[in-house]
């Protein structure tokens, strides 16, 4: 099995699944923007939301990534599993997560930033998750055999 290196996913405006525990212990699950920065990863989220609220009962999580381009035979996954923190909202943070997503600031919707972002509301979190176990899987031969589609770079997390 060949590695990857998960900066490159990383770095992709993908969506994360955030999985916590609720207070009767089922696992629920919830999709997420996210950015890596400072060995951690960092998602939005907001005081009373249902994700910041189980974290605050059970910091434990886990967090998966996939990069699916079927076109192209790309399957990569890259998970990472910890405690999470909920921080104050950090503005800049949050702004330079969006550029991931939305692109230059010029491109917003400004709906979107004033009803939903809401970048500087004081009610904003982030949850911080610095991982204690990282996975990595790269099954991108499922088109082409034992060729990989995703070259590797000589780069891996140990499993757990």
């Amino acid at each position: 099995m060949q590695t990857f290196d998960p900066v490159e996913v990383l770095t992709l405006p993908l969506m994360a699944n955030l999985a916590t525990v609720s207070s009767d212990g089922a696992p629920r699950n919830s999709p997420v923007w996210f950015i890596w920065e400072d060995s951690a990863l960092w998602m939005p989220g907001a005081q009373g939301a249902s994700a910041v609220k189980r974290l605050q009962q059970d910091s434990r999580c886990s967090v998966e990534i996939v990069h699916f381009d079927n076109d192209a035979g790309i399957l990569l996954h890259l998970g990472f599993r910890g405690h999470a923190l909920i921080e104050p909202n950090c503005p800049a943070l949050f702004k330079r997560l969006l550029r991931k997503y939305l692109g230059p600031e010029s491109n917003w919707n400004e709906w979107f930033i004033e009803n939903v972002a809401r970048i500087n509301s004081p009610s904003g979190r982030m949850i911080r998750l610095v991982p204690e176990s990282t996975f990595t899987n790269n099954v991108s031969f499922f088109k082409t055999g034992p060729v990989l589609a995703w070259p590797p770079t000589g780069w891996s997390l140990e499993s757990d």
